[in-house]
């Protein structure tokens, strides 16, 4: 396992409060935190999973930051995709290695950084916003990850159309999803994915009649709730009494070659499937 390098991002977790710290490793730098100061040149060169103590001698220690702390420690101008409901969307766009990917609606760019990951070197992620303010800071976050060659970044309305075909996933996050959805549809190569993210009910029925209404099939929707566990051995283990509540409606669907598509496509499941339909 390589060590820890210069110029390479690196998160400080705090030992007992759990707080992290996201930095790149600079020469002559120096990390200030309430629990006093740490040199970068102390955390250089160390394995990955090593304690680095600080000036009052409080112990860290250093890590490689995944994916997930990636996306929550970008400088943000608008709400992100948490992670919780990030690995849905995901698996929803069936992405690989490769993959050619649109997202519409940028905003911070902590998805685009997911996206990013999971094209790979060889993939291209597509992204688009409204906002030249948020692309350019977004495109900032991208770039001191190593990712800006993996993104092609542009101003686009919603409604109008993508600058890319058969494209093998679509992303929508933005107030009006369906202006979006024909484009995607255009977009799109037969039989691919498209995903939304949509935070009101009334959003979402606009969404998922727009979609049925241009071709689309397999329509689900979904929301994700999620609670920390606090584990002790002295106190027992009980839910933490916050938690990451109501974000937004997740939406999938794929498109159909269909010469027309019936209201009654649109299927939900009538109950809860404990697991995988077979």
């Amino acid at each position: 396992m390589r060590p820890l390098e210069y110029g390479e991002p690196v998160i400080l977790w705090e030992t007992g409060r759990g707080r992290t710290f996201l930095l790149t490793l600079t020469p002559g730098e120096v990390f200030h935190s309430h629990r006093g100061i740490i040199r970068h040149d102390d955390v250089a060169g160390k394995p990955e999973g090593s304690e680095v103590l600080s000036s009052t001698g409080h112990p860290f220690v250093a890590f490689r930051p995944r994916v997930a702390d990636r996306m929550m420690k970008v400088r943000r101008q608008t709400q992100i995709v948490y992670p919780k409901d990030a690995g849905w969307l995901v698996l929803a766009l069936d992405l690989f290695p490769g993959a050619r990917v649109v997202e519409m609606g940028t905003g911070s760019g902590a998805f685009t950084i997911l996206l990013a990951q999971l094209v790979g070197p060889t993939g291209k992620v597509y992204t688009f916003d409204r906002r030249p303010d948020f692309l350019y800071n977004a495109l900032q976050n991208l770039k001191k990850l190593g990712y800006a060659e993996r993104v092609e970044a542009q101003i686009l309305e919603a409604g109008q159309p993508f600058p890319v075909s058969d494209v093998d996933a679509v992303f929508l996050d933005l107030p009006t999803p369906w202006e979006a959805i024909p484009p995607a549809r255009e977009a799109l190569a037969p039989g691919r994915p498209v995903a939304l993210l949509v935070p009101t009910a009334e959003q979402l029925k606009q969404a998922v009649k727009a979609l049925a209404e241009n071709g689309f099939v397999w329509i689900e929707a979904v929301e994700i709730l999620e609670r920390k566990m606090l584990v002790r051995e002295r106190e027992g283990v009980r839910p933490l009494e916050r938690m990451v509540g109501f974000t937004g409606y997740l939406v999938s669907a794929r498109k159909a070659l269909l010469p027309r598509i019936e209201e009654a496509a649109i299927s939900f499941p009538e109950e809860e499937p404990g697991g995988l339909e077979e």
